[in-house]
Order: C-alpha cells, then sequence, then structure tokens
C-alpha cells in the first residue's frame, strides 16, 4: 500500500477539513491531494528519481512527501545543518533528484550538478497547475521506497536508511484509527524534517484528520504562545525542549492541550514529574523508536504516566522512566552476546521485528537475522509485565578494569542532583584501568556545586568504581537537534582540551 492511499483516504473522507498550517491559511485534506498530484507531474516531467528536500520544515514539506510517493522516487530530507563536506557526499548519491532548498543551500547543490528551487516558489508553481483527471488516476508503486532518511550519525558516518511504503503503512495502520481525532483538533510537531518523527507525525496527523503545523525554531515562550493561539491539542517535544519550557518564567497555562508525546533521548526523572504535576489534565505519552522502525515501536502511555507517579509500589514507580509496551504487531526481544533470549530484568541488546521494521540501509540491504529481528544497539531489559527499559547505546559502554559500565546508570544518579541540568558520562583511555570514567556537567543557572561533592554524591548511590574520577563543567553538551547527546564529541573536546593545556 503506497502512503499516497492514506492522503486519498483523507481527501475522500474529510476533504474539506484543513490538515496543514495554521487554521487560518492552512491547507485543506483534498487541497493537500491536488498539489502532491500537481508535485508528482513536476517530478516526472524532471526525470527526477528522488526528491531531495533540504530546508526548514513548512507546507511544502508534506507536499514533496506525497508528490514523490504519487511519482513512485523517495523523497529524501537532508540535515541542513551539516557541513559542506558531508553534504556533499549525501547528494552525490542523488545526483539525478528534484531539489527543495533553502536559498542559503543553493551553492551546495549547484556544486552537486542538481538544479533546485525553493519550497515557497515550488509550492507557488504548483498552485498554478492544471490537474488532470489522468494525473490523478496514476497507478501507484507499492514496493519502492518511500523515504530514505540519513541517520544522525551520533556514532559513526551517516547511512541513508530506507523506509518503504510498507513499513510505514503498517505503522499508521497498526497505531492510528482513521479519522479519530475532531475537526478543531491540532498538532504541533517541533523536530526537523530529516527526523522520522517529521515524517511520521505528517503520515498520523493526516489519517487521524488532526490538523498539523510546525514550530522550527523553538523557543519556550513561542512554543506555549503557539499552543494556545492555535489551540493545539497534540504536540510533540523532545526532552531537551521539555526541560526549557518547565523552566521558563513564561506563562505555562495549555487550556487547550490534551496530549503531549515526548521521545528521541531519554527523559531525566525530574524533568517529566515536574511536567506532570504542572499538567495534570495532559495525558503524557513516551515514545520509543528508531529511524530503521518507521519511528515508534514502544510507548508509555496517559494512564502508566498516571499509575507510577501516584504509586507507592517502587516497581510500579519505576515504570515511569521506562518507554512502555511494544506497540501492536511489533515483537521486542532482549539478548545477550551470544543471541540468547534473556529473562525479565537481564540487560542485554534491545531486538525488534515486525512488518514497520525497515532496517535496511542502502547499498547495504536488510540488516536483519533468520527471524527478522532487527538490533537496534540499544541496550535495555524489561520488567515482569513487559515494560521495557532502555540504557544507552551497546557502543557507549566503559569498559574499566574488565568491569562493563553503562554510562546511562552514572548519568541518572548526577542528574538526581539538584544543581544539575545536563550531564555526559565518558571513558577516556587509562593505561591502568584500560578506560576511567569522566563526567561533562551542565549546571542549573545560578547554581554551584563543587566537583568532590558530586563525586560524593555518585558514591552515595553507586559503588566507587563507578564514580567519575574528574568532573568538568560545561556551558553546554553537544546534541542534535532531536536531543541525542553526541559523546564521541564529548570525548574528543575533552581531548582536545587537554593537549591544549
Amino acid at each position: 500500500m503506497n502512503i499516497s492511499m492514506l492522503l486519498d483516504m483523507a481527501s475522500d473522507g474529510f476533504g474539506d477539513r484543513v490538515v496543514i498550517g495554521t487554521r487560518e491559511s492552512g491547507i485543506t485534506a483534498r487541497r493537500l491531494k491536488e498539489l502532491a498530484v500537481a508535485g508528482a507531474e513536476a517530478v516526472r516531467d524532471a526525470g527526477a528519481d528522488a526528491v531531495v528536500y533540504l530546508a526548514v520544515n513548512g507546507p511544502a514539506f508534506p507536499v514533496a512527501m506525497f508528490a514523490a510517493a504519487r511519482a513512485g522516487v523517495p523523497l529524501v530530507p537532508v540535515n541542513y545543518r551539516l557541513g559542506r563536506e558531508q553534504l556533499d557526499a549525501l547528494l552525490a548519491h542523488h545526483p539525478r533528484a528534484l531539489a527543495l532548498a533553502d536559498p542559503g543551500q543553493a551553492e551546495v547543490l549547484e556544486h552537486a550538478g542538481l538544479e533546485s528551487t525553493t519550497p515557497g516558489r515550488w509550492l507557488d508553481t504548483l498552485s498554478n497547475s492544471v490537474v488532470t483527471e489522468a494525473s490523478a488516476d496514476t497507478v501507484l508503486d507499492d514496493e519502492g521506497a518511500a523515504v530514505v532518511i540519513y541517520t544522525s550519525g551520533t556514532t559513526s558516518a551517516p547511512k541513508g536508511v530506507l523506509l518503504r511504503h510498507e513499513n510505514l503503512t503498517s505503522y499508521v495502520l497498526g497505531s492510528v484509527e482513521f479519522a479519530a481525532a475532531g475537526e478543531e483538533d491540532a498538532a504541533l510537531v517541533s523536530v526537523p524534517p530529516y527526523h522520522i518523527a517529521a515524517v511520521a507525525n505528517v503520515i498520523t496527523n493526516l489519517y487521524a484528520g488532526r490538523r498539523t503545523m510546525v514550530l522550527e525554531q523553538f523557543t519556550p515562550e513561542q512554543w506555549l504562545d503557539t499552543v494556545r493561539d492555535q489551540g493545539v491539542t497534540n504536540a510533540l517535544v523532545v526532552p531537551t525542549m521539555l526541560a526549557r519550557i518547565i523552566d521558563s518564567p513564561a506563562d505555562k497555562s495549555t487550556p487547550t492541550l490534551r496530549a503531549l508525546a515526548y521521545g528521541g533521548a531519554p527523559m531525566p526523572g525530574r524533568v517529566v514529574e515536574r511536567a506532570l504535576h504542572l499538567w495534570p489534565e495532559v495525558g503524557f505519552v513516551n515514545a520509543y523508536g528508531l529511524t530503521e522502525t518507521s519511528s515508534t515501536v514502544a510507548v508509555l502511555g496517559p494512564d502508566e504516566h498516571r499509575a507510577a507517579i501516584a504509586s507507592d509500589d517502587a516497581r510500579v514507580r519505576a515504570r515511569l522512566g521506562s518507554v512502555g509496551i511494544p506497540v501492536p504487531g511489533v515483537q521486542i526481544e532482549i539478548r545477550d552476546e551470544n543471541d540468547s533470549v534473556l529473562g525479565p530484568g537481564e540487560v542485554g541488546r534491545i531486538c525488534v521485528a515486525g512488518p514497520q521494521v525497515s532496517a535496511e540501509y542502502a547499498g547495504v540491504g536488510r540488516v536483519v537475522d533468520d527471524h527478522g529481528f532487527f538490533d537496534t544497539r540499544d541496550k535495555g531489559f524489561l520488567d515482569e509485565e513487559g515494560y521495557l527499559f532502555v540504557g544507552g547505546r551497546v557502543d557507549d559502554t566503559i569498559i574499566r578494569g574488565a568491569e562493563n559500565i553503562a554510562p546511562a546508570e552514572i548519568e541518572d544518579v548526577i542528574l538526581r542532583h539538584p544543581a544539575v541540568s545536563d550531564v555526559a558520562v565518558v571513558g577516556l583511555p587509562d593505561e591502568e584501568w584500560g578506560q576511567r570514567i569522566e563526567a561533562a556537567v551542565v549546571l542549573r543557572p545560578g547554581e554551584r556545586v563543587e566537583a568532590e561533592e558530586l563525586r560524593s554524591f555518585v558514591r552515595s548511590a553507586l559503588r566507587s568504581s563507578k564514580t567519575p574520577e574528574r568532573i568538568l563543567y560545561w556551558d553546554d553538551l553537544p546534541r542534535t537537534e532531536t536531543g541525542k547527546l553526541v559523546r564521541r564529541h564529548v570525548v574528543d573536546r575533552i581531548i582536545e582540551d587537554a593537549a591544549a593545556v
């Protein structure tokens, strides 16, 4: 099933409803289909084999996605924040693409041999196109890739993940009820277009009949103002955004907000607890997923959040730190280094399977075992009731004196200190122990705490072998736009600073 069928259903089911943009000047489902049909004609006329989107998020993004799908080519949203060398390398994979780009990227595209237009100019052109019945009835390709997303490269060079129509439609049909949203429902999305959450939110909100808006340049004040001004009922944020909203002195009233989803990186417990107390009527959702899995594979829903925060049972309360249970159609297993399936409470590699799981890389193919399971390279465990707890990347493990140490365990403790707002724990080469533990800490505004006090704080919760030997104080940490810590950049900076000294 081609993702264009989702748009066809929306156009037929609630064609006059605004589904993209503001209430005042948004795009209806029927108009979105007309623009997508015209866009597909433009793609075919250009002889393009892909649509490269190198721009900030906006109304042109969903149009480009469905235009590419209808034309039988993939959409390739590219990170506009990458350096010139990385952009050149990615664009070299798509020499025949039709390119949509912000004006500042024109030189990069010209160097890659691609002609480009801006998203706004492209939409204007499509708006003046004549859509014929023949072009609207084109036979759709169900087999090819719908989207190619290049991973963020937090531990290595970006890889192109192929998300086929089957993967994306399986995710939508398994997690969303058609036309379930009310006519006044509106979603506010605060992630860039080259992230899987941006793709997933376009298709899921459209299928539900929910109007979607994007806040590309995030500030707490603008986010809160938009929620109130546009009657936002559903919102998606990453943990760093929620922390900034909670800490902001701005008016935090959100009278229409009913659901707030978060994900993309671990959520500090104190942040979500403060948010739950601030907005007790809002349903919080923690979503865990990867690009390779077409977004969410596990969810901790509103009822679980409320039960955890209200419970005196330590096991139930601990689930506030979980990512919930698998979504329909997804299987999750925890495996050890020998690929044996582990039992409840045992930490190992998180492996997932299901029709929404792509696990397919350009030039490589699918990376799954004989049973269709994909190794996420995330560590974690399932509790007795099937709740999934994620504990960082396998590659992040610090090996100190033959002991495997998870940085996330130490970070969780340091984040409990009231003076700390962010932290990264890494392993550095050490002649005696193999690796030594060091921590980069960001303090909350106006706070101060001595390094030895923090070390004692960790030692009181964990044994001395897991206490950082050195604590550094930084203004911020290297994170992606979705809040993921780029741990290798932390290591690089520590080594560079030491060399400079």
